[in-house]
């Protein structure tokens, strides 16, 4: 065991509540403990809220940090099972079509919606665009399957190189929504590719937490398959892993999990490349570690990332997705770097 293992959770669990509090009170509106512990109280016994301070935490700050929390720790865990999949710590959850196919049904929305029947886009609201991003994001990795699955054999180099055309086709179609786009509509698809958590509700809480429950529970089920299919494919075989069904199983788990999120708060970028990274250097390669390890971790890198959108050109909001390319293209130039050390060294990253 990681000598790093006993300290990691009770520290991280007492850090990823420190962060919750710190991304509620901190804002445009800054909100203290006591107009939280007095809000809670008015909502527990079906109250209102007593003032602004106490609105603002129960409809907007606080189901903004769950969200936030919650996505980055599914981003988190779905990186975590695509580079197990894949035994390559360079692959990204979104590398197999997901993310671009749910960018290009959120800007066939923003674009077409416009001349759509009223009495359709009243019944719908607020779901519309996570509805369509969704069924792009399937709609893509499906395709990704269907081509790779049409070989004899579909190994990861199959998977990864369809994942890279269909990323494109997708992107493609995102471009050119935008080019057709008028400048309002255009400037929609931007800040939606960028990722946001300013629209939160406690609707998208309530269906991404649900969504995230299931797929953590049945990825902590295939930590043991994970680990050894770190050995090898045929290896795994002989241990008694069904190794295709596996990649069908994981790979319908990472679309779960990426299509949901990104329907609701767009694309974000790095999250699902450099948490896995981080926790193997600090807890080793075991998934049984590693899955959960990467859910507290991811919640907490994207929440802070969160409060630094809120906060650097407050009251303005940056793009979170501006925030953790900008922070995670260095981190992960520099664990790159580590590696080819360790490699040269003999040792292991």
């Amino acid at each position: 065991m990681h000598p790093f293992t006993k300290y990691f959770f009770p520290v991280s669990l007492a850090l990823l509540l420190a962060v919750l509090l710190a991304a509620i009170a901190f804002g445009a509106v800054p909100v203290s403990l006591q107009d939280m512990g007095t809000a809670v109280q008015h909502w527990l016994h079906g109250g209102k809220p007593a003032n602004i301070y106490q609105g603002v935490f129960l409809q907007i700050r606080l189901p903004r940090v769950l969200l936030c929390m919650i996505t980055g720790a599914v981003l988190a865990v779905s990186g975590v099972l695509m580079q197990g999949l894949f035994r390559n710590p360079i692959v990204e959850p979104g590398l197999i079509g997901t993310s671009a196919g749910a960018a290009f049904g959120a800007s066939v929305v923003f674009v077409l919606a416009a001349g759509t029947n009223y009495a359709f886009l009243q019944a719908l609201g607020p779901l519309l665009v996570p509805m369509f991003a969704f069924a792009g994001a399937l709609a893509a990795t499906t395709i990704v399957y269907m081509i790779a699955g049409s070989m004899r054999r579909m190994d990861v180099t199959s998977l990864l190189l369809t994942g890279i055309a269909v990323n494109a086709v997708g992107l493609s179609g995102t471009g050119f929504m935008s080019y057709i786009a008028r400048d309002p509509q255009a400037r929609s698809i931007t800040f939606w590719n960028l990722g946001t958590f300013s629209g939160a509700s406690w609707l998208q809480v309530e269906i991404i937490a649900v969504v995230a429950v299931f797929v953590f529970l049945i990825a902590l089920r295939y930590a043991r398959q994970l680990n050894l299919l770190m050995l090898g494919e045929e290896e795994a075989m002989y241990a008694g892993v069904e190794v295709e069904k596996l990649k069908k199983r994981i790979m319908l788990l990472n679309t779960a999990m990426i299509s949901v999120t990104t329907a609701f708060v767009g694309v974000i970028g790095f999250m699902g490349l450099i948490v896995p990274h981080l926790v193997r250097m600090m807890l080793g390669s075991n998934h049984r570690l590693v899955l959960p390890a990467s859910m507290i971790v991811g919640a907490v890198l994207l929440t802070v990332a969160d409060m630094g959108a809120r906060l650097l050109l407050a009251p303005a909001e940056i793009p979170i997705g501006i925030i953790t390319s900008l922070v995670g293209a260095p981190v992960f130039v520099i664990l790159l770097k580590r590696m080819q050390f360790s490699a040269k060294g003999g040792g292991h990253a």
